[in-house]
């Protein structure tokens, strides 16, 4: 086996085999009318029929609901669990598995844990009336530590799956789950052969069946899960509450979305792992997160983009972690276990994309999520493939003649109009409808650090008939919307990384005045020239 040299080399010619797949979720459970103060007066009025809208009725139906988690988990014989300050749940829930599973138990609850936290809920305070003076109840949101009911369950089709109810009303419940294993398990119903790695895939028989088992998952499997388990579960809201229309909607809290590439020995990883931790500190800056997440970001002007632009690396033992951070959004990349390469974007926040928490925007989430690992993979192999943008670098910084005859000037490297052509070029890459006149323009003016209106139309018209003719864009027909080329992507990315890092610090080392080691190498190399030359009866 040959060893990988590159980023490049690792992802196309070590990688046995790569699977996309929904990761974890974790999922708010709600009753949509209940979560602001007027529904719950309506609720108060309407279905416990008392005309004075107040929290301190729904005190008998928190007990009720309490005292149903433990009676079912007495009559099923369902181990309890108070947890402590500081004590992991997971780790609970591998050891209360462990005995699930040696009872030989296929289906079912496998241990219901209590802890008391910190939550949202409704409080009633008193008011006065001004005209009056009389004092009146009124409902206001607050915060309180509460007792929430952790049910950890394990499914025939999830695997297992937790569900965490607030003891409290409006008793919102929380539903995390991870997709691999039901992915798993649907693989094994299908008689598809493989070998499980956690989270992930070992080894798989048949990649194109499991890939489209994963690519199945949609909303309509969590809500068969969640109401699946309301049906066996005590439920805080009663029958005549659920015919009324008080039922459970599922939001998306957090979403997982991975890519898991399975490399043919543990050397490629450490060495995709080296290049990348030593080269890619920087892809975190605002410019290539917009790349990676095709989104505009403003860190100018009356309406910056908020949020953070990072990059972390995180090392546990000798094991390194690379983080991006884009607003609430991370993307984590790291050596799973030795033997895969795993990316995965975690999406925190959906509105920072434009799209709603509701559980039907899952589609749109798993588009962004994992378009998002596929482009860090991309520029991370631009970044580490130079020789592909080598080819071309005289065809693109030397001037060339049109078909009319016309003499196009190139782009060379270091001159600043040339460079802000370049880096708008990285930024407008994932812009699905392309970019026009007006759009090049304005961005050239923010890279190059120009008032608004600097640049005149008729100098951008230039600007683009050179990234034309040099193959850098091409025309979409019949419109004024341009598209980056492959060729032009190779090549931005290359050129603005020499311009950026490389030929500043180089030259800095060489005409400065520090003793820096590129300084004494060419100190030396000099030397040794002058010491030839004078050996040789040629010297001055």
């Amino acid at each position: 086996m040959s060893v990988a040299r590159s980023v490049a080399d690792v992802l196309a010619e070590h990688v046995s085999f790569e699977v996309e797949c929904i990761d974890r979720m974790y999922c708010n459970v709600y009753v949509p009318q209940l979560q602001y103060p007027a529904g719950l007066a309506a609720y108060v009025h309407h279905q416990l029929g008392l005309p004075i809208a107040s929290t301190a009725p729904l005190a008998a139906m928190t007990d009720r609901f309490a005292k149903a988690v433990h009676v079912f988990a007495r009559q099923h014989q369902i181990p309890w669990v108070d947890f402590v300050k500081g004590q992991r749940k997971d780790d609970v829930m591998h050891e209360q598995l462990a005995a699930f599973r040696a009872a030989g138990r296929t289906e079912g609850v496998v241990f219901i844990g209590r802890a008391q936290e910190k939550t949202a809920v409704f409080r009633t305070e008193k008011r006065r009336n001004p005209t009056t003076g009389r004092s009146y109840p009124w409902i206001v949101r607050s915060t309180g530590i509460i007792n929430h009911f952790y049910v950890y369950c394990f499914d025939d089709d999830f695997g297992p799956f937790f569900l965490k109810f607030c003891g409290y009303f409006p008793y919102t419940a929380k539903l995390c789950f991870n997709g691999h294993h039901w992915a798993q398990r649907q693989a094994a119903k299908a008689g598809v052969g493989f070998v499980a790695m956690d989270n992930a895939f070992a080894a798989v028989d048949d990649i194109a069946t499991l890939q489209q088992i994963c690519n199945d998952f949609d909303a309509s499997h969590i809500e068969a899960l969640l109401g699946k388990w309301l049906d066996r579960l005590p439920n805080p809201f009663s029958d005549a509450d659920r015919a009324a229309g008080y039922r459970y909607k599922i939001s998306v809290l957090q979403a997982e979305f991975s890519l898991t590439q399975m490399l043919d020995a543990p050397v490629t990883g450490r060495v995709f792992f080296e290049h990348v931790i030593r080269d890619n500190l920087d892809v975190g800056r605002a410019d290539k997160v917009g790349l990676i997440f095709d989104r505009r970001i403003r860190r100018r002007g009356p309406h910056p983009t908020p949020g953070r632009f990072q990059t972390r690396v995180i090392t546990a033992g000798v094991t390194p972690t690379l983080h991006l951070d884009y607003q609430h959004t991370t993307i984590k990349q790291y050596h799973k276990e030795g033997r895969a390469l795993r990316t995965e974007t975690t999406i925190n926040e959906t509105r920072d994309f434009g799209i709603g928490k509701g559980l039907g925007n899952l589609p749109a989430l798993r588009q962004i999520g994992f378009s998002a690992n596929r482009r860090l993979l991309d520029v991370q192999r631009l970044d580490h493939d130079p020789i592909a943008g080598s080819h071309v670098l005289h065809t693109v910084t030397d001037p060339v003649h049109s078909p009319t005859g016309s003499r196009i000037p190139g782009l060379p490297i270091g001159q600043p109009r040339s460079h802000a052509l370049l880096s708008a070029l990285l930024i407008f890459r994932t812009h699905l409808r392309g970019f026009t006149n007006a759009d090049l323009r304005r961005l050239v003016e923010d890279l190059r650090g120009l008032p608004p209106g600097s640049i005149t139309t008729g100098q951008t018209t230039y600007d683009l008939r050179r990234l034309r003719t040099h193959g850098l864009i091409e025309r979409r027909p019949h419109s004024n919307r341009y598209d980056i080329t492959d060729t032009g992507l190779r090549v931005a990315m290359l050129l603005t990384r020499i311009n950026d890092r490389l030929l500043p610090a180089a030259l800095s080392q060489q005409t400065g005045q520090h003793n820096t080691r590129l300084r004494r190498a060419a100190d030396a190399y000099q030397h040794a020239l002058d010491n030839l030359a004078q050996r040789n009866g040629i010297a001055a």
